[in-house]
């Protein structure tokens, strides 16, 4: 992230959702035509449903409950809400970066999930990986829940969206989907597992883990 200055930015309040798309949208085309660097968008948004590229109408339960939109990234039907930070990856992937090697999007995906298994490791957590199954999860009693989420657009190399992870959202509104398109699992949180902890304090932890993954 050396070519232009790299920019993290951490956003107070809630995040229209629109807000999010429109500045993505710029902000990688600036990127691809190397006007701006690299960019790491640390968000909150109101409660929202959004639908992946894959997103089945069947997987929406609830379709007044809050807005839905269709987000473009891959994946199914995934909630964002207050108290899960979302984290948005803009990021040339024409260059390495740490052990991601160049136009490798699947290697990308691997390093976003491991980012947050190593983020969680900090809280105590062990976060882990499942074949056929993207995000986060861990192993809470008898049954494995997500707790972190994965949905990635990659537009002439330049990646957009990214993860999120919840901290101490609302779970009861994750019913109203079949949250990445996986009936069978529950979620939960930081929170849930008994690790009570600010936001400024998740937002660090990732900050300091992304260079074990990405690079400095």
């Amino acid at each position: 992230m050396d070519k232009l200055t790299a920019t993290v930015r951490i956003e107070s309040g809630l995040t229209p959702y629109e807000t999010a798309i429109s500045l993505m949208r710029e902000r990688i085309a600036s990127i691809r035509e190397g006007t701006q660097g690299e960019f790491l968008w640390f968000v909150e948004h109101p409660p929202l449903y959004t639908a992946g590229t894959s997103a089945a109408e069947s997987g929406l339960k609830d379709p007044s409950r809050f807005p839905t939109y269709s987000a473009g990234r891959g994946g199914q039907w995934t909630y964002h809400g207050p108290g899960q930070r979302v984290v948005y990856a803009m990021l040339d992937l024409n260059e390495p970066h740490g052990s991601i090697p160049a136009r490798d999007i699947r290697c990308y995906v691997a390093g976003l999930e491991r980012w947050v298994i190593e983020t969680l490791k900090d809280f105590g957590i062990k976060g882990e990986t499942r074949q056929g199954r993207v995000g986060i999860w861990v192993v809470n009693g008898a049954v494995e829940e997500k707790i972190g989420a994965i949905g990635v657009r990659v537009s002439r190399w330049v990646s957009w969206h990214g993860l999120a992870l919840n901290v101490n959202p609302d779970l009861s509104h994750f019913t109203g989907i079949i949250p990445c398109g996986i009936s069978e699992h529950g979620v939960t949180s930081l929170a849930a597992l008994g690790v009570n902890v600010t936001m400024a304090e998740v937002d660090a932890a990732l900050l300091k883990n992304f260079t074990k993954v990405f690079g400095a």
